[in-house]
């Protein structure tokens, strides 16, 4: 099967699987520009709650494919750049689905999906320092913010691959499941994503990933539209009565 990517829509949740097995799923120049658009049509997809990016087989990303890089014209670090900002903009839940190696181009992809969830035995390295390659300012101002600034440090110093429990303690990965139990794990937990409020979601997303780059004068500003927005659309009311009703909410929003 050609390297590429495959998606597929079900339950409200978009799956959108890295393949290129015999290469650990090495993302190929052609699959680094056809992420952005790949995910623009599916934030358009109104079925689509939540979206899971994971690995074909046993293995999640192991980077770029050198080769293909080596081999292409023009800035492929940038085209990376660009896919992982498409990836961090996505307006729905994001979630990694880890498994084997995250490497690399892998781990810059899993750290801009909101959540990352990993099977036992996965592994994770941020790999730069071995290719004499200066890692994005916008990837590495993620990383920070993600595992904190010496942590950081040790992965872009060293290039050094980290297990599993390491990557829990740092906050690189959010939950980690018994080997063969991470599908399940993660159909459970985006069913209940599917099943909350998305304009909770949208707000807390935009709220948590924007705060860090505006005035808190701008932030408390949209801070406060949520809320409004949250009244006037009767987000807030079918939740309290839900909850009065001992009753599963009909969240609604957007309408139409």
């Amino acid at each position: 099967m050609e390297p590429g990517l495959r998606t597929h829509v079900g339950g409200g949740t978009a799956t959108l699987t890295i393949s290129n097995t015999g290469k650990r799923n090495a993302m190929t120049v052609r699959m680094w520009r056809e992420l952005p658009p790949l995910l623009a049509r599916l934030a358009d997809d109104r079925a689509v709650r939540a979206l899971v990016l994971t690995g074909d087989g046993g293995t999640f990303c192991a980077g770029a494919d050198i080769a293909s890089l080596r081999d292409a014209s023009g800035d492929s670090q940038g085209l990376a750049v660009a896919a992982e900002e498409a990836l961090a903009a996505f307006p729905r839940p994001t979630l990694a689905a880890i498994r084997g190696y995250c490497v690399g181009g892998g781990a810059q992809l899993a750290a801009a999906c909101d959540l990352r969830f990993a099977e036992e035995g996965a592994l994770f390295g941020v790999t730069p320092a071995k290719l004499g390659v200066a890692y994005p300012a916008s990837a590495t101002r993620r990383l920070v913010r993600l595992v904190g600034p010496s942590a950081a440090k040790y992965l872009l110093f060293s290039g050094e691959l980290i297990d599993c429990a390491r990557a829990l303690r740092t906050g690189l990965v959010d939950e980690v499941a018994a080997e063969g139990e991470l599908d399940k794990r993660v159909a459970e937990f985006t069913a209940v994503l599917a099943s909350r409020s998305l304009l909770t979601q949208t707000a807390a997303k935009e709220l948590a990933d924007g705060t860090w780059d505006v005035p808190p004068g701008e932030a408390e500003a949209r801070g406060a539209y949520w809320v409004a927005q949250a009244r006037e659309c009767g987000e807030l009311a079918e939740g309290a009565a839900a909850f009065l009703e001992r009753r599963a909410p009909r969240f609604r929003w957007p309408a139409g």
